[in-house]
């Protein structure tokens, strides 16, 4: 911290308290805080845009998104989201009620304006604190300048952070969890009623099932660091016993980071998986967010469109730059 401090300021004259708040730990617990949260919510708009595309190639019915529901239950979360899976399905044949293929369809696609909600709530609270960390004074002594005083004080403890991230994990993790499964539903002939891995030759080649291992495993490994890690007490006997305990905060967030990073890689694969399964089915026309989606597989994973393994780290990209929101 002191590294970049001195390579940022060139000699800026500092005010009272300010050198301290330079160096103390919170600066980096909340800086990567920003950035990770920042990242959390574009991954979040992804996820939408790729339940969506899948709701649309899976023949879902689209009475889970009739407006009454954001009526029935007016949260916040779920109301937003309501919006922008409409907004993605817009034009889509689906919104006829007799063009849906099931009565009721599996819960990763029948609940996911809830899933996305809730991830939705979780992430504007989470964001709302790491704004409020990054406009407060988090160090110790407080400087009252104007009284040419210090009070010791424990605004350095970072609890309300480190449970802000967990917050944030523990919101994603469903989202990534249902996204998975939708991948898988759409590869299995006996959900989706296309060619098993929607293979183009279904007696020689195994399509994309393989997509179905890796969002599986990634979804997975995203679960377990979306474990809370706020109340992980760490005692010590440094100075003297006085430093008896930390928030994890550093932790919440590098860990919300790979939260993303793993995130991006599961959604990808929805993405692809939902624009092969939509042009198998060959049903038109699609929402305007589907016609999107499959743009975008076209343009960064082609051989997803043929049924074909393929690399999906353009498409991941694309998830974290917000190419994909």
């Amino acid at each position: 911290m002191a590294d970049l401090a001195a390579g940022l300021l060139e000699g800026f004259a500092l005010a009272p308290g300010e050198g301290l708040a330079l160096l103390d730990n919170n600066a980096f617990s909340t800086g990567l805080a920003a950035l990770a949260t920042y990242d959390a919510t574009t991954l979040l708009g992804a996820a939408e845009l790729a339940g969506a595309a899948s709701l649309d190639a899976f023949g879902a019915s689209l009475d889970i998104l009739d407006p009454e529901i954001g009526q029935a239950r007016p949260l916040a979360g779920l109301l937003a989201s309501l919006d922008r899976l409409r907004e993605h399905l817009e034009g889509s044949r689906l919104w006829d009620r007799a063009r849906a293929r099931n009565l009721q369809d599996p819960l990763s696609f029948r609940t996911l304006p809830q899933v996305l909600g809730a991830g939705r709530d979780a992430l504007v609270f989470s964001r709302a604190l790491v704004t409020s960390e990054l406009n407060a004074s988090q160090g110790n002594p407080i400087v009252i300048a104007q009284e040419d005083r210090l009070a010791s004080v424990g605004n350095f403890d970072g609890s309300s952070l480190a449970i802000a991230l967990d917050l944030a994990r523990i919101g994603l993790a469903p989202t990534l969890t249902v996204s998975a499964e939708r991948t898988i539903k759409l590869l299995d002939t006996q959900w989706s009623g296309l060619t098993t891995g929607l293979a183009a030759d279904p007696d020689g080649s195994s399509g994309l099932s393989i997509v179905a291992i890796a969002s599986q495993s990634f979804a997975t490994e995203a679960r377990l660091l979306a474990q809370p890690v706020s109340f992980e007490l760490a005692s010590s006997s440094l100075a003297e016993g006085i430093e008896d305990r930390t928030s994890l905060a550093p932790l919440g967030a590098r860990r919300l980071a790979e939260v993303v990073q793993l995130g991006s890689r599961v959604v990808a694969a929805e993405l692809a998986v939902a624009a092969r399964a939509a042009m198998l089915r060959d049903e038109r026309p699609l929402g305007a967010g589907t016609e999107r989606v499959i743009g975008l597989v076209r343009e960064r994973a082609p051989g997803a469109l043929q049924g074909t393994p393929a690399t999906l780290d353009p498409l991941a990209e694309a998830v974290r730059s917000g190419a994909a929101s």
